[in-house]
């Protein structure tokens, strides 16, 4: 059965721990190593890999700390690249559409739109049948997915929000168009969830919410209502 445990999940940070029961990977690194570390229980030794999206450090900012502690971090060769990671024995680069196997998982990586060299998610499948979509920091995603039972999905923020937040000053104006072709919106998340086959999806994480431009409980409210799941929010 998959847990899921959030670390961080913020533009300050973001890391989550998922587990099997059989095999622990760590999705993401951007936090303090030391908070990694209490997040794992000082079992680093148990993660059998890090899953890195992209470059940014609120997801990135560990990752070397991450590799020297023993545990081997998949991302792209454009990650890397923008990271600085030439030849390390940890640098595992993987590419869209080519699965990898880690423990008991079978990891699928796919290509997503961020503003940077070579963004990833990941599609995640266990010998149990269940399946899992990380999908973080993209403002459109072209692949469907079939028989999943996690989501885990960016929902950064409101366009209503937003555009209400520029009205009032809050917010620049030049954000909206950076924010609109880099993060999932609530309303692009509820397209894509509509575009999903949800049967047998057990729950729904929200991740990466905006602190400015989101609301945790509205969020929570309209996924609710539209997909009949259970949503979590995660800490931010």
């Amino acid at each position: 059965m998959i847990t899921i445990k959030p670390l961080a999940s913020s533009s300050a940070g973001n890391a989550y721990l998922v587990d099997d029961g059989s095999t622990r990977l760590l999705l993401e690194a951007g936090i303090r190593y030391k908070d990694i570390q209490r997040g794992v229980g000082f079992r680093m030794s148990e993660l059998a890999g890090c899953l890195l999206t992209h470059e940014h450090g609120d997801h990135s900012k560990s990752v070397k700390d991450i590799m020297r502690a023993g545990v081997d971090v998949y991302a792209s060769r454009g990650t890397f690249a923008a990271l600085d990671i030439h030849g390390h024995h940890r640098a595992r680069a993987v590419e869209s559409q080519r699965p990898f196997t880690l423990g008991t998982w079978t990891v699928l990586p796919f290509d997503v739109q961020h503003d940077v060299s070579e963004p990833m998610g990941f599609l995640l499948a266990n010998k149990s049948g269940e399946k899992l979509v990380f999908l973080t920091d993209t403002y459109y995603c072209k692949y469907t997915f079939g028989g999943l039972t996690h989501v885990m999905v960016e929902c950064n923020f409101s366009q209503d929000m937003l555009d209400q937040n520029i009205a009032a000053g809050r917010v620049p104006h030049v954000m909206r168009r950076r924010l609109m072709k880099s993060h999932f919106s609530l309303e692009l998340v509820k397209d894509f969830l509509r575009a999903n086959d949800l049967h047998s999806v057990r729950e729904i994480w929200l991740l990466h919410l905006s602190d400015t431009n989101s609301s945790e409980e509205m969020f929570k409210r309209e996924i609710q209502e539209l997909t009949g799941k259970q949503v979590y929010v995660a800490n931010r």
